[in-house]
């Protein structure tokens, strides 16, 4: 019974924020997320872009102009410039969206990091929670 439990504690965790979200009608912190999303050129972002939104994966995407970017790429300092995405979407789907930018990115290793969304308007937030469908 305690190991069922354990298992069991984040699944029931899950039910009942969800639970208490729809009977309050407050926003549960995490329950969204914005994921970054680095592209070669303003075409490639434009694709990718579109291509989420064609799997319903997000409610918005952002597309940024060109940023600077250095980094390490086998072993030595790398320059580059980036069209960097911001991409709004349920927590829930931030691993079918990075399997599926994945399996589309020219980049060996594309960069796709998430950040959990602690606060918002409301109504916007309520918003792309009606614009992904669920799991």
């Amino acid at each position: 019974v305690m190991a069922l439990s354990l298992l069991m504690y984040p699944v029931l965790k899950t039910l009942a924020l969800q639970l208490h979200s729809a009977v309050t009608g407050s926003y549960v912190s995490g329950t969204h997320s914005i994921a970054f999303i680095n592209c070669l050129n303003e075409q490639i972002a434009k694709d990718i872009a579109r291509a989420i939104m064609d799997k319903k994966l997000a409610a918005n995407v952002n597309i940024l102009p060109k940023t600077s970017a250095l980094y390490f790429w086998k072993g030595e300092i790398e320059e580059s410039t980036e069209i960097l995405l911001l991409v709004k979407t349920r927590t829930s789907k931030i691993g079918e969206l990075s399997n599926y930018v994945r399996s589309i990115h020219p980049f060996e290793i594309p960069e796709i990091i998430s950040l959990p969304i602690d606060q918002g308007n409301p109504l916007y937030l309520k918003w792309i929670e009606e614009s992904i469908p669920r799991d």
